[in-house]
C-alpha cells in the first residue's frame, strides 16, 4: 500500500515537472532578441587643397674628397726626412715639401751638364766675335747671366739661318736640352703638395729607400667633397647642375647643403640609373662618411601629397561623402617611400588623412579633422 502511495507522488511530481518546463521555453521563445548597437568608426580627414608639389628625389651614398692626388715616386733614393713626419693625418700647405729623396747624386751629373754647356758656349765666343758680331752682345750677355746654383736660362732667340747653323753645328741646342731634361728629372726627387690638405694614407718612412713607380701615399683637399649618387632614368632630364640638394647623417640630428656639380651623360646599362654627382663644403665632413641626399627633382602644379598607404591597387583613394566611404580614381605623378603625389583630385574633396583598417565602400564614418579618431 505504502508503494503505490509514493509512486502515485513521484508521478504526479514529474507530471507537474514536465508542465512548468514547457511553458519556460514557450515563454523564452517568443523573448525578443537583444539589439547590438552599431559603432560608426571615427576617422581622420582632411580637405584636398591643390597646390605646387615639389618631388624631391631620396639617395645616398660616401662623401669623397673631391682633389685628391695618389703620390708616386718616378725616381728612386733614399726618403730623406724634413719639417714635418710624413704620417697620416699630417697637414701641408700649398707648395710645401711633402716627400724628399737624396738626390746629391744626380744632382752632380746636372751640374757637370750645365758645366759643359757653359763651356761649350763660351769655346764658340772668339768665332762669334769675329764672324757674328751683331749677335755677339747677347750671347756674352747670356754667359754672363749663367749661374750653375741656378736652373738654365732660355737660350737667346736666334737672329737667321746662318746663326742658327752655326749655333746649331757646335751642339749648343742639343746640350741645352739635356741639360734642360736633368733638371726637369732632378725636380722629381722633391714631391710638394699640389694644395692645402691633408695626407691620408702614408706608405712610406723617412730613411727608407724610394724605387720608381712605387706609391707613395694619398693626399686629399678636405675642405670640399662630394657624394655620387645614382638616380633612375626617369629623372635624367630633370635634374640639372647647380640643383640644390639637402644632405643628413643617418641619425638625422646634422642636416648640410651642397650642389649637384655634375651629371653623368649615360645611363648604366645594367641598373638602368643615372650618376649624380653632388658637392658639400661642411667642416664637420669627412671622407668616407655616408649621407642621405634629398635632391629638388621637378615640380607638380595642381597636386597633393599623402601617405603612400592610402592609394589602393586600383589607382583610387577613399573619400567622405555624406558620412560614408567612397573610392575615386587618381592619377599618380611621383612615388617616394612613404609617399605619394597625385593629380585629378578635385579642391575640397574630403578624403583619409590616415589608412582605416577594414575600411569598404559605404562603410558609414565619423569624419574628424584631429589626431582623435580611433
Amino acid at each position: 500500500m505504502t508503494r503505490k502511495v509514493i509512486l502515485s507522488i513521484l508521478g504526479l511530481a514529474l507530471i507537474v515537472g514536465a508542465f512548468a518546463l514547457a511553458n519556460y521555453l514557450i515563454d523564452n521563445k517568443n523573448k525578443p532578441k537583444p539589439v547590438v548597437p552599431k559603432v560608426v568608426k571615427t576617422v581622420l580627414v582632411d580637405t584636398v587643397k591643390n597646390t605646387t608639389v615639389s618631388v624631391v628625389i631620396s639617395a645616398n651614398g660616401n662623401l669623397a674628397a673631391k682633389e685628391r692626388v695618389e703620390l708616386y715616386s718616378e725616381v728612386q733614393g733614399i726618403f730623406k726626412s724634413g719639417s714635418k713626419l710624413f704620417k697620416a693625418g699630417q697637414k701641408y700647405n700649398r707648395g710645401e715639401t711633402l716627400i724628399r729623396l737624396d738626390a746629391s747624386e744626380y744632382y752632380a751629373s746636372v751640374q757637370s751638364a750645365k758645366s759643359n754647356l757653359y763651356n761649350s758656349i763660351a769655346a764658340i765666343m772668339p768665332d762669334l766675335r769675329l764672324d757674328f758680331p751683331e749677335v755677339y752682345p747677347k750671347w756674352q750677355s747670356y754667359l754672363n747671366s749663367f749661374d750653375l746654383k741656378k736652373s738654365t736660362p732660355k737660350l737667346p732667340e736666334m737672329s737667321g739661318e746662318k746663326e742658327n747653323y752655326f749655333i746649331t753645328g757646335r751642339g749648343i741646342i742639343s746640350a741645352y736640352y739635356n741639360v734642360k731634361n736633368l733638371e726637369q728629372r732632378l725636380a722629381k726627387y722633391n714631391i710638394s703638395a699640389p694644395f692645402t690638405g691633408i695626407l691620408t694614407e702614408a706608405l712610406v718612412t723617412e730613411g727608407t729607400l724610394i724605387r720608381s713607380g712605387q706609391k707613395l701615399g694619398e693626399f686629399i683637399n678636405p675642405s670640399v667633397y662630394e657624394m655620387q649618387v645614382a638616380v633612375s632614368k626617369s629623372y635624367a632630364d630633370i635634374i640639372k647642375e647647380g640643383a640644390k640638394v639637402e644632405l643628413s647623417n643617418l641619425e638625422k640630428t646634422k642636416t648640410y647643403q651642397g650642389t649637384v656639380a655634375r651629371v653623368n651623360g649615360s645611363i648604366d646599362a645594367a641598373t638602368q640609373t643615372i650618376t649624380a654627382f653632388v658637392d658639400v663644403k661642411h667642416e664637420d665632413l669627412k671622407e668616407g662618411m655616408y649621407l642621405e641626399a634629398n635632391l629638388d627633382a621637378e615640380k607638380v602644379e595642381d597636386a597633393i601629397e599623402i601617405d603612400r598607404n592610402l592609394l589602393l591597387d586600383s589607382q583610387e583613394i577613399y573619400v567622405v561623402k555624406d558620412s560614408l566611404l567612397d573610392v575615386i580614381p587618381v592619377k599618380p605623378a611621383h612615388f617616394s617611400d612613404r609617399t605619394v603625389v597625385l593629380k585629378d583630385v578635385p579642391n575640397g574633396t574630403i578624403i583619409l588623412k590616415k589608412p582605416v583598417p577594414g575600411a569598404y565602400a559605404g562603410m558609414q564614418v565619423k569624419a574628424a579633422t584631429t589626431d582623435t579618431a580611433e
